[in-house]
């Protein structure tokens, strides 16, 4: 069974860090471009970065440079977001998700599986 599972969600103040993982069982993640998506309450669900299988590329979100890094371990399986100076309005549910698709970009309908989501929440 095909499976994501994010996990290091939590409440933190504003600029803080955190780092997110995002483990993978049932396939291998370095075949996939793995994504991360965020959705605040009442808002649709945005792509904030991506990379590909190999970890050379990446996708950002404008408003994430400079203050998320994103990478993959494929010995481990698991994909990691390392979120710097964070703030109020990264407060969000994040969801990573996997691509068949080798795609580069951050378009929702391009990712075939996903995990439940780990909940960001930066205040003071």
């Amino acid at each position: 069974q095909l499976q994501l599972v994010e996990s290091g969600g939590d409440l933190v103040q504003p600029g803080g860090s955190l780092r997110l993982s995002c483990a993978a069982s049932g396939f291998t993640l370095e075949h996939y471009t793995i994504g991360w998506f965020r959705q605040a309450p009442g808002k649709e669900r945005e792509g904030v970065s991506c990379i590909s299988g190999n970890g050379f590329s990446t996708t950002w979100l404008e408003s994430v440079k400079g203050r998320y890094t994103i990478s993959r371990d494929n010995a481990k399986n698991t994909v990691y977001l390392q979120m710097n100076n964070l703030k109020p309005e990264d407060t969000a549910v994040y969801y990573c998700a996997a691509s068949t698709r080798a795609t580069m970009h951050l378009r929702r309908y391009e990712y075939d599986y996903w995990g439940q989501g780990t909940q960001v929440t930066v205040s003071s």
